[in-house]
């Protein structure tokens, strides 16, 4: 009993359950900020999961970030800056700018190697952010496919944006790294070269931004690399304020995990970002970016807007346009039985000679006599039968064979609703009689 209790526990942290079955529609939040801290309070061990699936393909870009920084640790440690410590160094008289660059020497290397650290992150990013998505958009989530559809579907959109953020920190690291060696070491011009590491690193900022863009969009739509990349670009410009706080709002635990130090505040950025830092991350920037493309994009694709929110004022629309649409329904087939009722109209069923002069009725004079009296019976007869002539040569025109055609099938449909009807009358059980005592 316990083994099957715990398979069934796998089993919904690992598939999940269908959002629908949680909880009515009309129960949805109504703002973006209600859904934030609806889905982080309701689904904080599902947010927990996604993010270990996250962690595990982001360790190895981890692992160089902890390398790195030992291995600077290390050699300011010994060999050079440890000289005249009585550690039996030699000596070295000028070490002015030897600093600078050893920290070019290694972050060469290690810069170089956050790009196929990223692309291995790649995978991660794409898989569990499309789960957040869907938990956005309140679908229905199975973990462990979801995370793979999520691979198979967004890998190449996310791979563009973290290949290019990777690719710009290296030169923009490198650029810096290089003026710091030819500042200390008094090359001429150290203000430019200042501007030049501070312009890197702007660039460096600019392109976080526009890369969190990408990886948005790319899941969200389907479209092609120089697309991408533009329209993450225009997102980025044109939401600019909104796009440096909720950047800064998803982003916090990575900056406070790297740049704190093995201190208490690094410590509480690592312990959150491997329990739910990048799950928190992903939900903060797609939440923002859901409220961004409802505004901007979506209204002018003819994509519904507002998912994963209840609107009241929309759904008391639909409402209200459900019920007129019942009511003209309603009227319109009552107007058709009274058509059928009423039978089909003489004047459209049929061809009917318009007044003419070609047939004249005898007019009798004031003194007339049976001559007169049978002129004007066969002026009658004649006029009849001319009458009817007329429409047995126009009986098979368009407009009387249609409407005739269109009444028949009329009548048709009327009596087969009828039928149904009277059909499911008798089809109604009466609640049976108890017998008397």
């Amino acid at each position: 009993m316990a083994d099957t209790e715990k398979r069934g526990l796998v089993a919904r942290w690992l598939i999940g359950k269908e959002r629908s079955e949680d909880y009515a529609r009309s129960t949805l939040p109504t703002s973006r900020w209600g859904l934030f801290w609806d889905i982080l309070k309701g689904r904080f061990g599902r947010l927990m999961l996604v993010n270990l699936l996250m962690l595990l393909f982001c360790l190895p870009l981890a692992a160089l970030i902890i390398w790195r920084n030992m291995q600077i640790t290390v050699a300011g440690m010994g060999g050079l800056f440890g000289a005249g410590l009585a550690m039996s160094f030699p000596v070295v008289p000028d070490i002015v700018g030897q600093a600078e660059q050893l920290i070019l020497n290694y972050d060469i290397v290690y810069f170089a190697l956050f790009i196929p650290a990223g692309i291995v992150a790649a995978l991660g990013l794409s898989g569990g952010m499309y789960i957040i998505r869907n938990l956005i958009w309140t679908e229905g989530i199975f973990v462990a496919n979801d995370f793979m559809r999520g691979i198979r579907r967004n890998f190449l959109n996310v791979l563009e944006a973290v290949l290019l953020f990777t690719v710009i920190l290296f030169l923009a690291r490198l650029m810096g790294n290089m003026a710091d060696v030819m500042v200390a070491r008094g090359f001429a011009g150290a203000g430019w070269l200042v501007a030049s590491k501070v312009v890197g690193y702007i660039i460096v900022a600019f392109m976080l931004l526009v890369c969190l863009w990408m990886i948005s969009l790319g899941i969200s739509y389907k479209q092609g690399p120089w697309a991408l990349f533009r329209n993450a670009v225009v997102m980025t410009i044109g939401t600019f304020p909104q796009t440096v706080f909720f950047a800064a709002l998803a982003t916090w635990p990575f900056f406070l995990a790297i740049f704190s130090g093995l201190n208490f505040l690094g410590i509480i950025g690592i312990l959150f970002l491997i329990l739910i830092g990048f799950s928190y991350a992903s939900l903060v920037w797609l939440d923002f970016s859901q409220w961004a493309f409802d505004r901007f994009i979506n209204p002018n694709i003819g994509v519904a807007t507002g998912r994963g929110l209840y609107n009241k004022e929309k759904q008391s629309m639909n409402t209200q346009t459900q019920t007129q649409t019942e009511q003209q329904s309603a009227a319109l087939r009552e107007y058709r039985r009274l058509m059928v009722a009423n039978g089909r109209s003489k004047l459209a069923s049929r061809p009917i000679k318009p007044i003419d002069d070609d047939v004249e009725l005898y007019q009798l004079p004031d003194s007339f006599s049976r001559d007169d009296l049978k002129k004007l019976r066969e002026s009658k007869e004649a006029m009849v039968s001319d009458v009817k002539q007329y429409e047995e040569e126009h009986k098979g025109d368009e407009e009387y064979v249609s409407y005739n055609r269109e009444f028949d099938e009329l009548e048709s449909a009327i009596r087969e609703e009828e039928g149904e009807k009277k059909k499911k009358d008798k089809k109604v059980r009466r609640p049976k009689m108890l017998p008397p005592k």
